[in-house]
């Protein structure tokens, strides 16, 4: 198990890039097997959830060409093995892999048929999968849940329009019925559809191959059914989680850091977020420049009320930054209550901040109250283990701010989200090792 060495106290200084968005290559990667013909996608992340995905698809059969860059891919999908998909190696696969499950509505609506079974991914507590199946059933879909196995198999001789009401604006559930809908017989519409960027981006694409898809962008999707659709070309956005985690640490540890090739207009109210922080961030062209401060001081309500941050479906609040958010807080001069309301188990890495120095009070698993130190007080340095990607990276900056050396271990979970994210830091200044 690989682990993470890090020397704190040293400031990062100069430019840095987002890699591809992972959430988006996870969704149109599914997407390739809707057609039998080429699907290049460009600035796709080289991390281990995206290239254990792409493996994934090349074992199904799909044939797979890297093109000038690791980070340019063709996927032809003209023949599936429809004697893996059944086979004992595709579900302990699927089990391993959460962004398995979009694999689901594309399957169905190829094959006619599909085996899923229980996803993994973070322990950041029950993630359903009650919006996928509801869904897909509307459109026609037969589900046999094999209880013994935890294998879900669904069936369906004619995918059927329909109009459904999603009771949870699910993004992956949302990408699912959308790829099962755009062959099926008839008119969708989706009621209450998750509308982050990943999926207008995934919607976009799916155009382009020739679906017909109304209210992208919004959370009313209506979509027309095709016979078939056609290859494409797509260019994955820049990942706003990793720009925001930028953010955090240019705020915590920078010395004027530029984040690049942002597409600012994706990002929501995520550099507002920070703002209310405290935090400078200055927007110039597609890049943010983030510039030194001594001191960020978080803002009250215009009542003079006390700071709540919370997340929220899109346009809200991305759950992924929470953590971030709430360690750029402990230097911060102020107080602020971080409230996790999507998922349950995402704070308990506050701990490990603790045990690092860090004024934290953890009211339940959904909110903590962050006293922040105003820089007056320097975390101190300690041996932690990652528990999932995003507490991972809101660790390694807090390691990075800290008196002395610290240790993060299992970092196999950070590099699930963040590409080569030791090389890039230490580029800037960081002094971060990896050792196994």
């Amino acid at each position: 198990m690989a682990s993470f060495i890090i020397e704190g106290g040293h400031r990062l200084k100069g430019d840095i890039t987002p890699q591809g968005a992972k959430n988006e290559a996870l969704q149109v990667l599914c997407a390739v097997l809707l057609t039998n013909e080429p699907v290049r996608i460009k600035n796709i992340p080289n991390i281990v959830d995206v290239n254990n995905q792409i493996q994934l698809l090349r074992d199904m059969g799909v044939e797979v060409t890297q093109n000038e860059t690791p980070h340019d891919f063709t996927f032809t999908a003209k023949s599936l093995n429809s004697q893996y998909l059944s086979s004992e190696a595709y579900i302990e696969r699927c089990r391993q892999l959460r962004g398995s499950v979009m694999m689901l509505g594309p399957l169905l609506a190829r094959c006619g048929k599909a085996i899923v079974a229980k996803p993994g991914g973070d322990q950041i507590g029950r993630r359903r999968l009650d919006t996928h199946f509801h869904g897909i059933q509307q459109l026609g879909g037969r589900f046999i849940y094999d209880e013994a196995q935890h294998l879900y198999n669904v069936e369906a001789t004619q995918l059927k329009g329909a109009y459904m009401l999603l009771d949870e604006a699910s993004v992956t559930g949302t990408a699912n019925i959308i790829m099962t809908a755009v062959l099926a017989q008839g008119v969708t519409t989706i009621y209450n559809a998750a509308c982050e960027p990943y999926i207008q981006q995934l919607c976009r694409m799916l155009c382009q191959m020739g679906a017909r898809i109304a209210g992208i962008g919004s959370n009313l999707l209506t979509i027309e059914g095709v016979a078939s659709l056609h290859g494409t070309e797509h260019t994955i956005l820049p990942d706003m989680i990793e720009v925001g985690s930028f953010i955090g640490m240019a705020a915590m540890v920078g010395d004027d850091v530029r984040i690049r090739d942002v597409a600012p207009e994706h990002l929501g109210i995520i550099p507002n977020t920070f703002r209310r922080l405290g935090i400078s961030i200055e927007k110039d062209g597609n890049d943010l420049y983030v510039p030194r401060q001594e001191h960020y001081e978080i803002e009250s309500f215009i009542d003079g009320s006390f700071m709540t941050l919370s997340d929220a479906p899109w346009p809200g609040f991305t759950p992924d930054l929470l953590s971030v958010l709430l360690v750029v807080s402990t230097q911060a001069k102020g107080s602020v209550l971080i409230h996790q309301k999507m998922f349950e188990s995402r704070l308990f890495f506050v701990d490990k901040l603790i045990d690092m120095g860090a004024q934290i009070i953890l009211c339940d698993p959904h909110r903590a109250v962050v006293v922040g130190h105003d820089h007056q007080r320097q975390l101190h340095a300690g041996r932690m283990t990652s528990p999932d990607i995003r507490a991972g990276i809101a660790l390694l900056i807090a390691a990075m701010s800290a008196q002395g050396t610290s240790r993060i271990d299992n970092i196999g979970q950070i590099d699930r989200g963040y590409e080569n994210i030791e090389g890039r830091l230490c580029a800037l200044g960081a002094k971060i090792k990896r050792v196994e």
